[in-house]
């Protein structure tokens, strides 16, 4: 089978595109490795396989219409997960266009390739910031999500209804995954547990919002993976229980799935901290601000969707996720 992962040298898009490798899938990769972050640590994920044989990289921004296409035609994938995104909360307050650009013209891009080549199923990234300024917890796919805190998060919720609208129109299966807070070994250096630990080493203090008191279902990279992997594997199909005068946020009549990927078990953000300062051995200096624009005060995934329909859990505890994190930063970094 074919596989085309978007953003292949991206955190979540590296680590899966190693998993399909390893299981036999044919892998085509795109990724421009833009300068958002670091390049180097993109070009250093995207070195652990580009060279094998069962992989294929193509330097492609997926906004470019054209290329996009040249793709889909050269390769004809059987299915596409799409990762490719301009992420991050508070750099959609300041770089909106970029987010437009990526998420929105991007995302449309991929969904005319998946139309017009025949693509057996859609997996896409979306978010846990849909939930915005929702309060009831846990958060459900059921739940609904019309009102984001973020322009980020609202291009994801786009992204989810443009999905059912080419789901609908067009048959094709699409599955949304939003994602609760990934962290782990070749991590991204603008969330936090990268910043805090390269502070904490270099003796700086470290920002601490909301005075600390936030909660995040914090989940490990590689439960993400193989959650991923698992909902590729098994095609988006209709609800045929699905009411109208009742409608199901989660689920449509059409080829159209929702499911939350969280730990299921939210941290408190000092408890986050203590587990970093435990594997490090050092205790952080710690500057405490209030909450950000455009920031939730805590995320905390409902998972019983993705536990019914693929029998999967996220369950790495958040000590030894962590202290995976510090083990790979140090000899990464060679600190």
């Amino acid at each position: 089978m074919k596989v085309l992962v978007t953003g292949s040298a991206g955190f979540i898009g590296s680590s899966l595109s190693l998993k399909l490798i390893d299981n036999g899938y044919e892998v085509i990769g795109v990724d421009c490795i833009n300068d958002y972050y670091d390049p180097l640590l993109k070009i250093a994920r995207l070195d652990r396989h580009i060279n094998h044989p069962n992989y294929v990289h193509e330097k492609v921004n997926i906004e470019d219409r054209n290329k996009i296409n040249t793709v889909f035609e050269k390769y004809k994938p059987d299915r596409v997960v799409n990762l490719a995104a301009q992420a991050g909360v508070r750099y959609s307050i300041e770089n909106p266009n970029a987010y437009v650009d990526t998420n929105l013209v991007g995302f449309a891009n991929i969904l005319e390739g998946c139309r017009n080549h025949n693509v057996e199923h859609l997996v896409y990234a979306s978010s846990s910031s849909v939930y915005g300024s929702n309060t009831s917890m846990p958060f459900s796919i059921h739940d609904n999500v019309n009102h984001p805190l973020s322009l980020y998060a609202a291009t994801k919720k786009a992204n989810e209804l443009m999905a059912h609208t080419y789901s609908n129109l067009y048959g094709l299966p699409t599955t949304g995954l939003r994602f609760f807070t990934v962290y782990g070994p070749w991590g991204r250096p603008d969330m936090a547990l990268f910043k805090f630990t390269k502070s904490i080493l270099a003796g700086e203090p470290i920002d601490v919002f909301n005075y600390g008191h936030h909660k995040r279902d914090f989940t490990y990279i590689d439960d993400i993976v193989t959650g991923v992997y698992k909902v590729i594997n098994k095609i988006a199909a209709p609800n045929n229980d699905w009411d109208s005068d009742k409608p199901d946020s989660g689920s449509s009549s059409s080829p159209w799935r929702l499911y939350n990927i969280g730990n299921n078990s939210p941290v408190e953000l000092m408890d986050y901290i203590k587990a970093l300062e435990n594997s490090i051995g050092i205790e952080a200096i710690k500057n405490l601000l209030p909450l950000q624009d455009g920031d939730v005060p805590d995320t905390y995934a409902n998972v019983d969707d993705l536990i019914r329909d693929f029998d999967y859990k996220p369950s790495m505890d958040i000590n030894e996720g962590v202290n995976n994190f510090v083990t790979w930063y140090r000899d990464f970094y060679g600190v």
